[in-house]
């Protein structure tokens, strides 16, 4: 709700109903989760959600992080072995990209956390800042995170954007938690590396767990500007 770029996002709804419904739905649609959770420290998201006839948890709003919020839920969820978190901007996201990254971690018992990540064709997200790259092994554990371009390519004249298999990826923001672990990791102090790059995933990886990298085709846009905001409207009525 206090985004800067786009205040009071969440309840925006001039699609007939709000970016958090339409999330908390598109989310539901996924086949794996035996439940779908709303966590949030705003009355308003709360009330939204209930009368769609979902489930709310009421969290703090001292959480600095998504991470922090989902581990408050997770801390009331004994009988769960694994959490996914999905951002509440991002109501495309693909139903079957949750079903993944859940799969992705219960096929691999030695990792902590699992994520996603999508080819980058354009030399333009390889310099933005603001895409977050990912290079992992061929196991599919993940090597680093970075707002710089990862891999970097010394000798050529020009980016190999059209490399198969991609040298280059994305990084798509959801995650999936071994429920241990996510209760660890929000008890643990931010890491050199995750201050250097202000990302989170970074303290996992410097603690010495893994993340487990699964690669889909395309990744949904999240909502973050008012001409987000516009194109999802004009999706959703297309």
């Amino acid at each position: 709700m206090a985004s800067t770029r786009l205040p009071g996002k969440m309840l925006l709804s001039r699609t007939g109903r709000s970016l958090i419904e339409h999330s908390y739905r598109n989310a539901c649609r996924a086949e794996r989760p035996v439940g779908v959770i709303v966590a949030t420290d705003h009355a308003d998201i709360a009330e939204v959600i209930r009368l769609a006839g979902g489930q709310v948890v009421m969290t703090s709003a001292e959480c600095a992080s998504g991470t922090d919020r989902v581990a408050e839920v997770a801390a009331a969820l004994p009988d769960a072995d694994i959490l996914v978190n999905v951002q509440g901007d991002e109501p495309e996201l693909a139903p079957a990209a949750i079903d993944k990254v859940i799969d992705l971690l219960a096929g691999d018992p030695a990792s902590a956390m699992a994520t996603l990540a999508t080819p980058i064709r354009d030399a333009q997200q390889v310099d933005d800042p603001a895409c977050v790259k990912v290079v992992f092994d061929d196991q599919g554990r993940a090597l680093y995170f970075s707002r710089s371009p990862i891999p970097f390519v010394r000798d050529a004249e020009s980016l190999p954007l059209d490399a198969e298999p991609p040298l280059f990826h994305q990084h798509v923001g959801i995650y999936a938690y071994r429920r241990d672990f996510l209760l660890e990791l929000a008890q643990c102090e931010p890491t050199p590396l995750e201050r250097a790059e202000n990302l989170e995933q970074l303290r996992v990886l410097q603690m010495g767990r893994t993340i487990q990298v699964g690669v889909i085709d395309h990744a949904a846009s999240g909502i973050d500007t008012p001409e987000d905001y516009q194109a999802f409207v004009a999706r959703r009525a297309a």
